[in-house]
């Protein structure tokens, strides 16, 4: 039977006269060593529990969150009792994702530093098998990898399991979930019968339930129990914003936030890029991550976040499962999780390992049952922010401006060759010094302004009470009972026509993110815009007559809201979709399209 022991890590800590430290849990001294050089003081409450379990041989099924060090609770105590003479795998680790499997292989190799000769060899899908099966010829020690590359190798018999002492299930709820029982069992009734076996899980479903009991024997189980299932490390706020603010909010943070890396979460691999590109525009450097890029490439780019080549990760949650870089001290869910599972994961990219971090949701006003929901989960309540202010953002450059001319001034050798020239130039040109010092500013500055003008500086729709607020487009118009939002273009005296895009309201968008994206790809002015309006599928956008073919074909290439839109004339449009001139022909009454696209006039009540 097994046995199971509960443990709060607050409650232990406080009861104990003197917190356990790593020497007092029975290690060997080379992984000692290597755990000092690391930095690493306190065991966390994983650890201290399950490490002298496994030391002793048995069995362990261990229950804790995502974040709170389960990797070195099984890592440490087998290196420590490692063979490093043996050339057979004695060690195999099964992950859920190749992420997580590199980040299991990087720890026991960083763990293993201290000690001669130990090979660990990650094995996953999408690397090519000869490295896989080069290093395997030359012997491994340990082995970590996912459930469905491990049984190919069994298959194929390049993989030899039959002295495996040590085997680990780590994170198995998210193997079965991913659809991996089958292969596990399989895995575990082809090892041998004297293994030890740990399995660690942040729940305990009845699948779980079944395979512990099956294949591990007098497992005692251990149950970390914390007053959240966040980090404390971690502060967490959120803003409200509707839909279309969201760029124009998150650009505002990255302002003002003092962040080192940061990972951006969206729900849907199309917007990681889409949302990826528009920083890049805004001279952020960022990069997307999604499970639709190849491993090498993702491999890549978590190497750039971890070298700081790269600031800015935006991803989906499969894709930054198992990431874990020292550098991120900013979580932002620019699209907030529909489930508080998720939640817990993404904001553990953070907050790590004694860091501190920071966590910002952004919540539109039809997200608050979310947000609730969340709160209610971790037992802690996220701290409303409001949108960073024109001031603010001027604030900061101003101080980032200060600091780079600090900089500047203490590189003396440079400083005094430019002394004789601004010397020269004022002796010269009679200008007093202050002006010239202006001017090199405009100078390095560039055509981009260094302070936002508040002039620029626009209410928040969503400043009105929560019962009020909508997070789609801003009315203009009114939607009938087709769905179609109509909204009135500038006045304008140009001859307009009418084209189609394939972006509606179902896309989140609104008048100015049309003409937004419609002006900067054609380079279009105000005057060259007429009516719009916004159906559920689609929108019918009224243009100068005299766009030229040219800047059309531009347009072509147009994307709002990550989606092509298909430019093309509006078959019903008749040269401007605005006019009803043409009184002869008139529609039926249940197909009359014209009328809502920027009548002066407001569609009639219907009679009762």
């Amino acid at each position: 039977m097994s046995h199971t022991t509960e443990q709060a890590p607050s409650d232990a800590t406080e009861q104990a006269d003197t917190p356990p430290t790593f020497a007092d849990l029975g290690l060997s001294d080379q992984v000692l060593k290597a755990i000092k050089d690391i930095g690493y003081e306190t065991p966390s409450a994983i650890q201290a529990a399950t490490i002298p379990t496994l030391l002793d041989g048995r069995d362990v099924v261990g229950l804790a969150q995502t974040g709170t060090g389960k990797t070195a609770a099984f890592a440490l105590p087998i290196l420590s009792r490692l063979d490093v003479s043996a050339k057979k795998p004695q060690a195999l680790v099964l992950s859920p994702t190749r992420e997580l499997a590199l980040q299991v292989c990087e720890a026991f190799e960083q763990f293993a530093s201290g000690m001669r000769g130990v090979h660990v060899l990650p094995v996953y899908g999408g690397q090519a098998y000869g490295v896989q099966l080069s290093a395997l010829r030359r012997g491994v020690h340990v082995v970590v990898g996912t459930p469905g590359r491990i049984m190919d190798h069994l298959a194929k018999g390049t993989l030899d399991l039959s002295e495996l002492k040590y085997l680990v299930l780590d994170e198995a709820d998210e193997m079965l979930k991913m659809g991996f029982a089958e292969d596990v069992e399989t895995i575990l009734a082809d090892t041998p019968d004297d293994k030890q076996v740990a399995l660690f899980s942040a729940t305990m479903p009845a699948q779980i339930r079944r395979i512990s009991k099956q294949y591990l024997n007098d497992a005692e189980e251990i149950t970390v129990k914390q007053k959240t299932t966040t980090s404390v490390n971690t502060t967490q706020r959120y803003l409200m914003v509707s839909y279309p603010q969201k760029v124009d909010a998150l650009t505002r943070i990255l302002e003002v936030e003092n962040f080192e890396g940061m990972i951006i979460f969206v729900r849907t691999k199309s917007e990681t890029e889409t949302l990826a590109e528009k920083l890049r525009a805004r001279g952020y450097s960022a990069a997307a991550i999604s499970g639709d890029v190849a491993q090498a490439q993702r491999e890549r780019t978590v190497n750039q976040l971890k070298s700081g080549k790269l600031d800015i990760l935006v991803a989906t949650d499969v894709a930054a499962r198992g990431l874990d870089v020292d550098r991120i001290s900013h979580v932002v869910n620019y699209d907030i999780p529909i489930d508080t599972e998720s939640y817990v994961h993404r904001i553990g990219r953070t907050g790590r390992a004694g860091r501190s971090g920071a966590a910002i949701s952004f919540v539109t006003p039809r997200e608050r049952r979310l947000l609730g929901a969340i709160e209610k989960a971790t037992r802690q309540p996220l701290t409303q922010m409001q949108l960073p202010s024109v001031d603010d953002v001027n604030s900061t450059r101003l101080t980032r401006f200060d600091d780079a001319i600090t900089e500047a001034l203490s590189q003396e050798a440079r400083i005094s060759a430019f002394r004789d020239i601004i010397s020269h130039y004022v002796e010269h040109h009679d200008v007093p010094e202050a002006d010239v010092a202006a001017a090199l500013a405009v100078v390095a500055q560039g055509e981009t302004p260094l302070l936002l003008d508040p002039k620029d500086e626009r209410p928040q729709r969503d400043e009105r009470p929560i019962r009020e607020r909508d997070d789609r487009a801003p009315r203009a118009g009114r939607d009938d009972d087709r769905g179609e939002r109509r909204e009135r273009g500038p006045r304008t005296s140009k001859p307009m026509t009418s084209y189609r895009i394939e972006v509606g309201r179902r896309h989140r968008v609104e008048p100015r993110q049309i003409v937004g994206a419609l002006a900067n790809e054609g380079g279009l002015s105000r005057d060259d815009f007429g009516a719009i309006a916004i159906r559920p599928d689609f929108s019918i956008v009224e243009l100068a007559s005299d766009v030229s073919r040219d800047m059309l074909d531009r347009l072509s290439d147009t994307r709002i809201s990550g989606k092509l839109i298909e430019i093309k004339p509006d078959r019903r449009g008749g040269g401007g979709a605005a006019r009803r001139d043409d009184r002869g022909d008139r529609p039926d009454r249940g197909d009359r399209p014209e009328r809502s696209y920027g009548s002066d006039r407001p569609a009639r009540k219907p009679r009762h």
